[in-house]
């Protein structure tokens, strides 16, 4: 087959708001469309919204394949429309990525837990049911420790709360609380992880409501122990399938907790974040353990094969405690599989490169 006559849709999340860009009309993405022009491969960005899924479907049927940018949440909506639509068009032998099945093994928060024990993981529990959390979360916030509570599907910080007990300790003589002291009326610091949300007090019980939508619809909560190391910063490492082609290195704050003296609805600003080309060297021995041990360990484990990984992902990492050495060791924060946007300007050529690779099979 020659390249030339080849055709791949960049499906889109259609913008509906009056004087906002698209992410496909950035100059980021004016590259890319340029990338496949070089390669002989005609590239058309393709709007989505639920609304116009059964005019869209028709249409992806005939490119050779798609490339998905589109968030799991967007304006109120999910991808359940378009996850259906998705795998009926790669029933049909158009190739798509991130096909919906590969996103739900690697790209929802409970990867977080099933991936738990592959060497990126941490303390890491899983909510099944709202009864569940009302039981096991005011244990493990009795130690006085933070926790991270994360929604099953999500973007943009929605739904990740940073959760620790209001003060040192419940008692006045020093003591941490247990899971019978621990009442639900008790008073809890939380943050949301969207950008501009504060600190909060509210009682543990307001915060478990605030739970109960997550779990609408089969939904879960992971609850991971929190970073402290945070305020050093997350790195981002961006993939073409299983190979790292760049990262992003950003100074997150949106879970900071309170700096002392701070009015608790102060909200920090997000610092920016600076992208780097694969071969940066402080970052090498997280693309090793990356590529060679855990990425192996997880397509076993998930029982997905090297070809069927999106073609554009990251993992986000944080800065877990140093080893015995004095080593940095790493935490997985979250896999991003549905809309990866912006990537490096570096990844282009590497997803070119693959997404050709898998027209021509």
């Amino acid at each position: 087959m020659k390249t030339k006559h080849m055709r791949v849709a960049i499906l889109h999340a259609e913008n509906r708001t009056v004087g906002r860009k698209s992410s496909v009309e950035s100059e980021l993405f004016s590259k890319l469309f340029q990338g496949f022009v070089d390669s002989g491969v005609v590239a058309l960005p393709v709007a989505y919204h639920d609304d116009n899924c059964g005019e869209v479907e028709p249409q992806l049927m005939q490119f050779d394949g798609v490339l998905v940018w589109v968030d799991p949440l967007e304006g109120g909506r999910d991808r359940t429309l378009l996850d259906a639509m998705l795998r009926r068009v790669a029933s049909a032998g158009v190739f798509v990525s991130g096909h919906p099945d590969v996103i739900l093994k690697i790209g929802t928060k409970e990867v977080l837990y099933s991936t738990r024990e592959v060497g990126w993981g941490c303390d890491t529990h899983i909510y099944l049911a709202l009864e569940q959390m009302y039981q096991e979360l005011p244990r493990r916030l009795a130690s006085g420790e933070a926790r991270v509570l994360k929604q099953y599907r999500g973007n943009g910080g929605i739904g990740v709360w940073r959760v620790q007990l209001q003060g040192d300790s419940l008692f006045g003589d020093g003591r941490r609380g247990d899971s019978l002291a621990l009442s639900y009326d008790t008073p809890v610091c939380v943050r949301q992880a969207i950008r501009g949300s504060y600190e909060e007090v509210m009682s543990l019980e307001a915060l478990l409501n605030l739970c109960r939508p997550y779990f609408v619809n089969k939904g879960l909560v992971i609850d991971q122990a929190y970073q402290e190391r945070l305020v050093e910063g997350m790195i981002r490492c961006y993939l073409v399938h299983n190979q790292v082609v760049g990262f992003g290195h950003q100074a997150v704050n949106a879970l900071f907790p309170a700096p002392a003296g701070a009015l608790p609805s102060t909200a920090p600003q997000p610092g920016p974040r600076l992208y780097h080309p694969p071969s940066k060297p402080e970052f090498q021995s997280l693309k090793y353990k990356l590529e060679r041990e855990w990425l192996p360990a997880v397509q076993e484990l998930l029982r997905i094969d090297t070809s069927q990984l999106p073609i554009i992902w990251d993992c986000d990492f944080l800065l877990g405690q140093k080893d015995m050495l004095g080593a940095d060791t790493y935490v997985l924060c979250e896999i991003n599989a549905s809309c990866v946007s912006p990537f490096p300007e570096e990844a282009i050529p590497f997803i070119v490169a693959s997404t050709v690779a898998r027209l021509q099979s």
